[in-house]
Protein backbone atom coordinates (compact mmCIF):
# COMPACT_ATOMS: atom_id res chain seq x y z
CA UNK A 1 0.00 0.00 0.00
CA UNK A 2 1.54 2.97 -1.15
CA UNK A 3 0.62 6.90 -1.10
CA UNK A 4 2.03 10.01 -2.51
CA UNK A 5 1.37 13.64 -1.18
CA UNK A 6 3.22 16.92 -1.71
CA UNK A 7 4.60 19.45 0.92
CA UNK A 8 7.23 21.86 0.79
CA UNK A 9 9.53 23.33 2.51
CA UNK A 10 11.95 26.83 3.06
CA UNK A 11 15.53 27.06 2.41
CA UNK A 12 16.59 30.61 3.05
CA UNK A 13 13.47 33.11 1.97
CA UNK A 14 12.69 30.43 -0.95
CA UNK A 15 10.83 27.20 -1.11
CA UNK A 16 11.33 23.53 -2.32
CA UNK A 17 8.94 21.16 -3.24
CA UNK A 18 9.03 17.83 -0.65
CA UNK A 19 7.06 14.19 -2.15
CA UNK A 20 6.21 12.33 1.02
CA UNK A 21 5.89 8.95 -0.05
CA UNK A 22 3.95 6.32 2.45
CA UNK A 23 4.15 2.66 2.41
CA UNK A 24 2.51 0.58 4.66
CA UNK A 25 4.15 -2.95 5.72
CA UNK A 26 2.79 -6.29 7.12
CA UNK A 27 5.54 -6.15 9.46
CA UNK A 28 6.48 -5.19 13.29
CA UNK A 29 4.14 -2.02 13.73
CA UNK A 30 6.10 1.35 13.75
CA UNK A 31 6.61 4.31 11.61
CA UNK A 32 10.78 5.17 10.35
CA UNK A 33 10.39 8.41 8.53
CA UNK A 34 13.79 8.87 6.07
CA UNK A 35 15.16 11.47 3.62
CA UNK A 36 17.21 13.50 6.37
CA UNK A 37 14.72 14.48 8.28
CA UNK A 38 15.79 16.77 11.69
CA UNK A 39 14.24 16.27 15.57
CA UNK A 40 11.29 17.78 14.18
CA UNK A 41 10.36 15.85 11.45
CA UNK A 42 11.46 12.79 13.03
CA UNK A 43 9.28 14.10 16.26
CA UNK A 44 6.23 13.90 13.93
CA UNK A 45 5.52 10.16 14.15
CA UNK A 46 4.60 10.26 17.63
CA UNK A 47 1.98 13.82 17.10
CA UNK A 48 0.74 12.21 13.78
CA UNK A 49 0.00 8.60 15.91
CA UNK A 50 -1.96 10.50 18.29
CA UNK A 51 -3.74 13.01 16.13
CA UNK A 52 -4.63 10.35 14.10
CA UNK A 53 -6.17 8.51 16.96
CA UNK A 54 -7.80 10.96 19.05
CA UNK A 55 -9.36 12.56 15.12
CA UNK A 56 -11.45 8.93 15.65
CA UNK A 57 -10.15 7.69 12.33
CA UNK A 58 -7.91 4.18 11.70
CA UNK A 59 -4.56 4.17 12.35
CA UNK A 60 -2.64 0.83 10.49
CA UNK A 61 -1.03 -1.94 12.78
CA UNK A 62 1.73 -2.05 10.26
CA UNK A 63 4.70 -0.87 9.52
CA UNK A 64 5.02 2.72 8.48
CA UNK A 65 8.14 3.59 5.80
CA UNK A 66 7.87 7.53 5.18
CA UNK A 67 10.18 8.64 2.51
CA UNK A 68 10.76 12.49 2.15
CA UNK A 69 12.32 13.27 -1.23
CA UNK A 70 14.68 14.54 -2.50
CA UNK A 71 16.00 13.07 0.20
CA UNK A 72 19.50 14.53 -0.03
CA UNK A 73 18.35 17.60 0.90
CA UNK A 74 17.70 18.18 5.00
CA UNK A 75 14.15 18.47 6.18
CA UNK A 76 13.24 20.65 9.08
CA UNK A 77 10.13 21.91 10.77
CA UNK A 78 6.75 20.47 12.06
CA UNK A 79 5.15 21.70 9.08
CA UNK A 80 5.23 18.19 7.58
CA UNK A 81 3.01 16.45 10.23
CA UNK A 82 -0.48 17.04 8.14
CA UNK A 83 0.88 15.79 4.78
CA UNK A 84 2.58 12.44 6.85
CA UNK A 85 -0.84 12.23 8.49
CA UNK A 86 -2.55 11.99 5.18
CA UNK A 87 -0.10 9.83 3.47
CA UNK A 88 -1.39 7.15 6.06
CA UNK A 89 -4.60 7.72 5.80
CA UNK A 90 -4.38 7.66 1.98
CA UNK A 91 -2.33 4.24 2.20
CA UNK A 92 -5.58 2.78 4.24
CA UNK A 93 -7.63 4.23 1.80
CA UNK A 94 -9.41 6.39 4.05
CA UNK A 95 -8.87 9.91 1.65
CA UNK A 96 -8.78 9.07 -2.05
CA UNK A 97 -5.42 9.85 -4.01
CA UNK A 98 -7.02 11.48 -6.67
CA UNK A 99 -7.88 14.23 -4.06
CA UNK A 100 -4.88 15.18 -3.38
CA UNK A 101 -3.45 16.25 -7.01
CA UNK A 102 -1.91 19.10 -8.08
CA UNK A 103 -2.42 20.02 -4.24
CA UNK A 104 0.11 21.11 -1.07
CA UNK A 105 -0.46 20.23 2.44
CA UNK A 106 1.71 21.71 5.40
CA UNK A 107 0.52 22.35 8.89
CA UNK A 108 1.53 20.96 12.81
CA UNK A 109 -0.65 18.64 14.53
CA UNK A 110 -0.97 18.69 17.83
CA UNK A 111 -1.85 15.52 19.85
CA UNK A 112 -5.77 15.64 19.22
CA UNK A 113 -5.68 16.40 15.55
CA UNK A 114 -5.99 20.86 15.75
CA UNK A 115 -3.69 22.62 13.37
CA UNK A 116 -1.32 24.90 14.44
CA UNK A 117 0.43 27.81 12.16
CA UNK A 118 3.95 27.28 10.66
CA UNK A 119 6.34 29.66 9.12
CA UNK A 120 7.14 30.59 5.55
CA UNK A 121 3.87 30.41 4.08
CA UNK A 122 4.16 32.68 1.44
CA UNK A 123 7.29 31.71 0.39
CA UNK A 124 5.85 28.19 -0.37
CA UNK A 125 2.76 29.43 -1.96
CA UNK A 126 4.94 31.68 -4.54
CA UNK A 127 6.78 28.79 -5.18
CA UNK A 128 3.54 26.16 -5.59
CA UNK A 129 2.00 28.87 -7.61
CA UNK A 130 5.18 28.94 -9.96
CA UNK A 131 5.51 24.70 -9.74
CA UNK A 132 1.85 24.63 -11.31
CA UNK A 133 -0.27 23.55 -8.13
CA UNK A 134 -3.28 24.60 -7.74
CA UNK A 135 -4.62 24.16 -4.29
CA UNK A 136 -2.95 24.38 -0.92
CA UNK A 137 -4.29 23.10 2.32
CA UNK A 138 -2.96 24.69 5.83
CA UNK A 139 -3.73 26.43 8.59
CA UNK A 140 -6.10 29.00 9.08
CA UNK A 141 -3.73 31.17 11.05
CA UNK A 142 -1.60 31.17 7.52
CA UNK A 143 -4.35 31.28 4.82
CA UNK A 144 -4.18 35.12 4.35
CA UNK A 145 -0.86 35.13 3.79
CA UNK A 146 -0.62 32.34 1.12
CA UNK A 147 -3.84 34.11 -0.66
CA UNK A 148 -1.37 36.98 -1.50
CA UNK A 149 -0.17 35.59 -4.13
CA UNK A 150 -3.58 35.51 -5.85
CA UNK A 151 -3.18 32.18 -7.69
CA UNK A 152 -3.79 29.32 -5.28
CA UNK A 153 -6.71 27.78 -3.74
CA UNK A 154 -6.17 28.42 -0.30
CA UNK A 155 -7.85 26.09 1.58
CA UNK A 156 -7.90 27.59 5.62
CA UNK A 157 -8.47 24.04 7.70
CA UNK A 158 -8.84 23.47 11.95
CA UNK A 159 -8.22 20.38 12.25
CA UNK A 160 -7.00 17.18 10.91
CA UNK A 161 -10.62 15.55 11.03
CA UNK A 162 -11.40 18.82 8.81
CA UNK A 163 -9.36 18.31 6.03
CA UNK A 164 -10.18 14.49 5.86
CA UNK A 165 -13.87 15.40 5.27
CA UNK A 166 -13.38 18.20 3.34
CA UNK A 167 -10.90 15.85 0.64
CA UNK A 168 -13.62 13.11 1.14
CA UNK A 169 -16.62 15.72 -0.40
CA UNK A 170 -18.31 15.60 3.62
CA UNK A 171 -17.25 18.85 4.55
CA UNK A 172 -17.29 22.26 3.13
CA UNK A 173 -14.23 24.60 3.69
CA UNK A 174 -14.62 28.16 1.94
CA UNK A 175 -11.42 29.07 0.16
CA UNK A 176 -9.46 32.29 1.63
CA UNK A 177 -9.17 35.10 -0.76
CA UNK A 178 -7.30 38.36 -0.20
CA UNK A 179 -8.05 41.22 -2.49
CA UNK A 180 -3.88 42.43 -1.98
CA UNK A 181 -4.70 45.83 -4.37
CA UNK A 182 -7.12 47.30 -1.98
CA UNK A 183 -5.55 45.91 1.41
CA UNK A 184 -2.33 47.24 0.26
CA UNK A 185 -3.57 50.36 -1.15
CA UNK A 186 -6.21 51.41 1.73
CA UNK A 187 -3.44 51.30 4.05
CA UNK A 188 -1.98 54.19 5.91
CA UNK A 189 1.93 53.92 7.37
CA UNK A 190 1.69 57.63 8.74
CA UNK A 191 4.32 57.22 11.83
CA UNK A 192 3.47 58.41 15.19
CA UNK A 193 6.67 59.26 16.01
CA UNK A 194 7.37 62.87 13.90
CA UNK A 195 10.12 65.02 13.86
CA UNK A 196 8.18 68.05 14.40
CA UNK A 197 8.69 67.08 17.94
CA UNK A 198 12.51 67.31 17.93
CA UNK A 199 13.31 70.83 19.29
CA UNK A 200 16.25 72.50 17.12
CA UNK A 201 18.66 70.51 15.47
CA UNK A 202 17.51 71.93 11.57
CA UNK A 203 20.75 70.68 10.10
CA UNK A 204 20.74 67.38 11.73
CA UNK A 205 16.98 67.03 9.90
CA UNK A 206 18.33 68.35 6.38
CA UNK A 207 21.19 65.65 7.10
CA UNK A 208 18.30 62.89 7.17
CA UNK A 209 16.07 64.25 4.58
CA UNK A 210 18.88 63.79 2.41
CA UNK A 211 19.99 60.51 3.29
CA UNK A 212 16.13 59.00 3.38
CA UNK A 213 16.01 60.29 -0.13
CA UNK A 214 18.72 58.79 -1.70
CA UNK A 215 18.69 55.88 1.16
CA UNK A 216 22.17 56.88 2.15
CA UNK A 217 23.59 55.38 5.17
CA UNK A 218 24.06 57.71 8.11
CA UNK A 219 26.06 58.15 11.29
CA UNK A 220 25.47 60.73 13.75
CA UNK A 221 28.05 61.88 16.25
CA UNK A 222 27.12 63.97 19.77
CA UNK A 223 27.07 64.24 23.49
CA UNK A 224 24.57 62.09 25.35
CA UNK A 225 20.94 64.11 25.60
CA UNK A 226 21.57 65.90 21.95
CA UNK A 227 18.59 64.23 20.81
CA UNK A 228 20.08 61.21 18.12
CA UNK A 229 17.71 58.13 18.88
CA UNK A 230 14.76 60.17 19.50
CA UNK A 231 15.70 61.44 15.72
CA UNK A 232 17.06 57.62 14.68
CA UNK A 233 13.15 56.72 15.91
CA UNK A 234 12.08 58.99 13.62
CA UNK A 235 13.65 58.10 10.24
CA UNK A 236 10.95 55.62 9.44
CA UNK A 237 8.21 58.56 9.32
CA UNK A 238 9.95 60.31 6.60
CA UNK A 239 11.16 57.01 4.39
CA UNK A 240 8.57 56.89 1.53
CA UNK A 241 6.10 54.04 1.77
CA UNK A 242 6.77 50.41 0.70
CA UNK A 243 5.73 49.40 -3.00
CA UNK A 244 3.69 46.13 -3.41
CA UNK A 245 6.68 44.66 -4.23
CA UNK A 246 8.96 45.66 -1.65
CA UNK A 247 5.95 45.19 0.64
CA UNK A 248 6.26 41.16 -0.72
CA UNK A 249 9.64 41.25 -0.32
CA UNK A 250 9.66 42.07 3.15
CA UNK A 251 6.59 40.33 4.46
CA UNK A 252 8.61 36.96 2.98
CA UNK A 253 11.65 37.38 5.14
CA UNK A 254 9.53 38.33 8.70
CA UNK A 255 7.39 34.92 8.04
CA UNK A 256 10.50 32.83 7.14
CA UNK A 257 11.90 33.92 10.43
CA UNK A 258 8.27 33.39 12.52
CA UNK A 259 7.98 37.39 13.02
CA UNK A 260 5.05 37.58 10.79
CA UNK A 261 2.04 38.87 13.25
CA UNK A 262 -1.22 37.03 13.43
CA UNK A 263 -3.49 39.64 12.55
CA UNK A 264 -1.34 41.52 9.57
CA UNK A 265 -0.33 38.95 6.72
CA UNK A 266 1.10 41.35 4.76
CA UNK A 267 4.33 43.86 6.01
CA UNK A 268 3.23 48.02 4.94
CA UNK A 269 5.52 49.61 7.03
CA UNK A 270 9.10 49.87 6.59
CA UNK A 271 11.06 47.46 9.35
CA UNK A 272 12.97 49.67 11.99
CA UNK A 273 15.51 47.54 13.79
CA UNK A 274 17.18 48.24 16.68
CA UNK A 275 19.36 45.51 17.94
CA UNK A 276 21.35 46.11 21.23
CA UNK A 277 25.00 46.76 21.85
CA UNK A 278 25.42 42.66 23.10
CA UNK A 279 24.45 41.12 19.61
CA UNK A 280 25.96 38.64 18.13
CA UNK A 281 27.48 38.58 14.27
CA UNK A 282 25.05 35.10 13.40
CA UNK A 283 22.40 37.00 15.32
CA UNK A 284 23.34 40.27 12.81
CA UNK A 285 23.96 38.46 9.94
CA UNK A 286 21.69 35.30 10.34
CA UNK A 287 22.83 31.83 10.68
CA UNK A 288 21.74 29.25 13.50
CA UNK A 289 21.85 25.47 14.06
CA UNK A 290 20.70 23.64 11.13
CA UNK A 291 18.50 25.91 8.77
CA UNK A 292 20.15 29.51 8.46
CA UNK A 293 17.90 31.83 9.72
CA UNK A 294 17.72 35.70 8.58
CA UNK A 295 19.71 38.24 11.03
CA UNK A 296 18.84 41.72 11.85
CA UNK A 297 20.21 43.10 8.86
CA UNK A 298 18.20 40.64 6.48
CA UNK A 299 14.95 41.60 8.78
CA UNK A 300 15.63 45.62 8.42
CA UNK A 301 15.42 44.73 4.14
CA UNK A 302 13.79 48.23 2.51
CA UNK A 303 13.85 49.22 6.34
CA UNK A 304 15.98 50.58 8.72
CA UNK A 305 19.16 48.63 10.79
CA UNK A 306 19.64 51.41 13.97
CA UNK A 307 22.78 50.51 15.68
CA UNK A 308 22.50 52.75 19.04
CA UNK A 309 26.06 53.68 20.93
CA UNK A 310 28.13 52.29 17.74
CA UNK A 311 31.37 51.65 19.56
CA UNK A 312 29.91 49.54 22.15
CA UNK A 313 29.20 47.15 19.81
CA UNK A 314 32.47 44.20 19.53
CA UNK A 315 34.62 45.67 16.60
CA UNK A 316 34.07 41.83 14.58
CA UNK A 317 30.09 42.41 14.90
CA UNK A 318 30.65 45.32 12.84
CA UNK A 319 32.95 44.35 10.47
CA UNK A 320 30.73 41.61 9.09
CA UNK A 321 28.41 44.50 7.66
CA UNK A 322 30.86 45.69 5.13
CA UNK A 323 29.93 42.83 2.77
CA UNK A 324 25.91 43.45 2.81
CA UNK A 325 26.44 47.23 2.99
CA UNK A 326 28.24 47.01 -0.66
CA UNK A 327 26.60 43.95 -1.94
CA UNK A 328 22.91 44.78 -0.82
CA UNK A 329 23.02 41.02 0.08
CA UNK A 330 24.34 38.61 2.86
CA UNK A 331 25.72 35.35 2.23
CA UNK A 332 25.69 32.55 4.55
CA UNK A 333 27.81 29.60 4.01
CA UNK A 334 27.50 26.41 5.86
CA UNK A 335 29.50 23.09 5.65
CA UNK A 336 26.25 21.75 3.76
CA UNK A 337 24.70 24.83 2.43
CA UNK A 338 24.89 28.51 1.17
CA UNK A 339 21.99 30.39 1.92
CA UNK A 340 21.65 34.24 0.34
CA UNK A 341 19.63 36.94 2.20
CA UNK A 342 18.40 40.01 0.63
CA UNK A 343 20.25 42.61 2.83
CA UNK A 344 19.43 46.11 1.22
CA UNK A 345 18.92 48.34 4.49
CA UNK A 346 19.35 52.02 5.64
CA UNK A 347 22.33 52.15 8.07
CA UNK A 348 21.64 54.20 10.52
CA UNK A 349 24.50 54.78 13.29
CA UNK A 350 24.83 57.14 16.51
CA UNK A 351 27.75 57.30 19.03
CA UNK A 352 29.27 60.09 21.56
CA UNK A 353 32.45 61.38 20.71
CA UNK A 354 33.77 60.58 23.86
CA UNK A 355 33.83 57.44 26.09
CA UNK A 356 32.22 59.91 28.97
CA UNK A 357 30.01 61.59 26.30
CA UNK A 358 31.53 64.90 26.70
CA UNK A 359 32.74 66.94 23.29
CA UNK A 360 36.70 67.00 23.19
CA UNK A 361 37.19 70.47 25.01
CA UNK A 362 35.57 68.86 27.96
CA UNK A 363 36.14 65.28 28.29
CA UNK A 364 37.96 64.00 31.43
CA UNK A 365 39.30 60.61 28.75
CA UNK A 366 42.90 60.61 28.27
CA UNK A 367 43.40 60.92 23.95
CA UNK A 368 44.76 57.48 24.43
CA UNK A 369 40.99 56.53 25.69
CA UNK A 370 39.76 58.32 22.60
CA UNK A 371 41.63 56.25 20.57
CA UNK A 372 40.52 53.20 21.69
CA UNK A 373 37.02 54.30 21.91
CA UNK A 374 37.01 55.56 18.40
CA UNK A 375 39.40 52.74 16.77
CA UNK A 376 36.35 50.05 17.43
CA UNK A 377 34.89 51.52 14.17
CA UNK A 378 37.57 50.86 11.29
CA UNK A 379 38.15 53.19 8.07
CA UNK A 380 37.07 50.66 5.73
CA UNK A 381 33.11 50.64 7.62
CA UNK A 382 33.16 54.86 8.07
CA UNK A 383 33.94 54.59 4.35
CA UNK A 384 30.66 52.84 3.36
CA UNK A 385 28.64 55.41 5.74
CA UNK A 386 27.52 57.99 3.42
CA UNK A 387 26.92 60.88 5.53
CA UNK A 388 28.16 62.09 9.23
CA UNK A 389 26.64 64.60 10.87
CA UNK A 390 27.60 66.18 14.52
CA UNK A 391 24.57 66.74 16.55
CA UNK A 392 25.15 69.25 19.26
CA UNK A 393 23.59 69.64 23.12
CA UNK A 394 20.94 71.64 22.39
CA UNK A 395 20.27 75.30 23.57
CA UNK A 396 17.98 76.32 25.99
CA UNK A 397 16.13 78.90 23.74
CA UNK A 398 15.56 75.91 21.25
CA UNK A 399 13.85 73.78 24.32
CA UNK A 400 12.30 76.41 25.72
CA UNK A 401 10.76 77.48 22.25
CA UNK A 402 6.69 76.54 21.56
CA UNK A 403 7.45 76.82 17.80
CA UNK A 404 6.83 73.49 15.97
CA UNK A 405 9.48 72.37 13.66
CA UNK A 406 8.53 70.77 10.28
CA UNK A 407 6.64 67.88 10.49
CA UNK A 408 7.60 64.36 9.44
CA UNK A 409 4.58 64.91 6.82
CA UNK A 410 6.41 67.56 4.70
CA UNK A 411 9.46 66.31 5.13
CA UNK A 412 8.50 62.85 3.47
CA UNK A 413 6.56 64.77 0.49
CA UNK A 414 10.24 65.88 -0.85
CA UNK A 415 11.44 62.98 0.03
CA UNK A 416 8.94 60.72 -2.35
CA UNK A 417 9.17 63.13 -5.00
CA UNK A 418 12.96 62.77 -5.04
CA UNK A 419 12.62 58.75 -5.12
CA UNK A 420 10.08 59.45 -7.83
CA UNK A 421 12.79 60.85 -9.96
CA UNK A 422 14.98 57.98 -8.92
CA UNK A 423 13.14 55.40 -9.63
CA UNK A 424 12.20 56.77 -13.16
CA UNK A 425 15.83 57.58 -13.81
CA UNK A 426 16.93 53.58 -12.97
CA UNK A 427 13.79 52.23 -14.57
CA UNK A 428 16.33 50.17 -16.92
CA UNK A 429 18.46 48.88 -14.22
CA UNK A 430 17.45 45.50 -12.04
CA UNK A 431 18.06 46.08 -8.68
CA UNK A 432 18.77 50.00 -8.62
CA UNK A 433 16.13 51.76 -7.20
CA UNK A 434 17.99 54.92 -5.33
CA UNK A 435 20.90 56.56 -5.73
CA UNK A 436 22.72 54.93 -2.62
CA UNK A 437 22.14 51.38 -5.04
CA UNK A 438 24.37 52.96 -7.76
CA UNK A 439 27.11 50.85 -8.91
CA UNK A 440 30.37 52.57 -9.93
CA UNK A 441 29.03 52.45 -13.82
CA UNK A 442 26.04 54.11 -13.33
CA UNK A 443 27.60 57.25 -11.24
CA UNK A 444 29.69 57.69 -13.91
CA UNK A 445 26.62 58.01 -16.26
CA UNK A 446 24.46 60.18 -13.78
CA UNK A 447 26.96 62.06 -11.87
CA UNK A 448 28.87 64.04 -14.10
CA UNK A 449 30.02 67.09 -13.10
CA UNK A 450 31.06 70.66 -14.58
CA UNK A 451 34.28 71.98 -14.26
CA UNK A 452 33.83 74.23 -10.71
CA UNK A 453 32.18 71.03 -9.52
CA UNK A 454 35.15 69.05 -10.22
CA UNK A 455 38.02 71.33 -9.10
CA UNK A 456 35.61 71.55 -5.67
CA UNK A 457 35.74 67.81 -5.15
CA UNK A 458 39.57 67.67 -6.36
CA UNK A 459 40.68 70.06 -3.62
CA UNK A 460 38.57 68.40 -1.08
CA UNK A 461 40.03 64.66 -1.60
CA UNK A 462 43.12 66.30 -1.40
CA UNK A 463 42.47 68.43 1.73
CA UNK A 464 40.99 65.60 3.44
CA UNK A 465 42.45 62.44 2.15
CA UNK A 466 39.07 61.12 0.88
CA UNK A 467 39.54 57.04 -0.42
CA UNK A 468 38.10 56.33 -4.10
CA UNK A 469 34.85 54.83 -2.14
CA UNK A 470 34.25 57.89 -0.22
CA UNK A 471 34.22 59.92 -3.79
CA UNK A 472 31.78 57.46 -5.26
CA UNK A 473 29.89 58.40 -1.89
CA UNK A 474 30.15 62.18 -2.38
CA UNK A 475 28.85 61.75 -6.18
CA UNK A 476 25.99 59.39 -5.26
CA UNK A 477 24.51 62.60 -2.62
CA UNK A 478 25.13 65.30 -4.14
CA UNK A 479 22.93 63.64 -6.80
CA UNK A 480 20.34 62.91 -4.26
CA UNK A 481 20.68 66.82 -3.02
CA UNK A 482 20.06 67.71 -6.53
CA UNK A 483 16.85 65.46 -6.55
CA UNK A 484 15.87 67.20 -4.14
CA UNK A 485 16.13 70.63 -5.72
CA UNK A 486 14.82 69.06 -8.82
CA UNK A 487 17.70 69.60 -10.74
CA UNK A 488 18.54 67.34 -13.72
CA UNK A 489 22.45 68.85 -13.42
CA UNK A 490 25.18 68.66 -10.16
CA UNK A 491 26.02 72.03 -9.16
CA UNK A 492 28.41 73.08 -7.17
CA UNK A 493 26.27 73.52 -4.06
CA UNK A 494 25.17 70.30 -4.60
CA UNK A 495 28.83 68.82 -4.16
CA UNK A 496 29.46 71.36 -1.61
CA UNK A 497 26.81 70.00 0.52
CA UNK A 498 27.89 66.32 0.34
CA UNK A 499 31.55 67.42 0.93
CA UNK A 500 30.43 69.09 4.05
CA UNK A 501 28.99 65.28 5.07
CA UNK A 502 32.58 63.73 4.83
CA UNK A 503 34.76 65.98 7.06
CA UNK A 504 33.63 64.87 10.35
CA UNK A 505 34.93 61.51 10.59
CA UNK A 506 38.36 62.82 9.88
CA UNK A 507 37.91 65.58 12.28
CA UNK A 508 37.16 62.67 14.91
CA UNK A 509 39.42 59.92 13.90
CA UNK A 510 42.16 62.49 11.86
Amino acid sequence: MYSKVFSASVFGIDAFIVEIETHLDPAMPGMVIVGLPDSAVKESKERVTAAIKNSDLAFPQKKITVNLAPADVRKEGSAFDLPIALGVLTSLGIVPQESLEHTIALGELSLEGTLRPIHGALSIAVECAKRGFKRIILPKENAEEAALTGKLDVIPAESLKDVVDYLNGRYEIKSTVVELDQIFDNFSDMAILDLADVKGQENVKRALEVSAAGGHNILMIGPPGSGKTMIAKRIPGILPPLSLEESLETTKIHSVSGLLSKDEALIRIRPFRSPHHTISNAALVGGGVGNVRPGEISLAHHGVLFLDELPEFARNVLEVLRQPLEDKTISIARTKMNVEYPANFMLVCSMNPTPDGESFDKTQSSPQQIKNYLSKISGPLLDRIDIHIEVPAVKYDDLSSKRKGEASSEIRKRVIKARQIQIERFSKYKNIYKNADMPTKVIREYCDLDDVSQNLLKMAMAKFGLSARAYDRVLKVSRTIADLDSSDKIEAKHISEAIQYRTLDREFWG
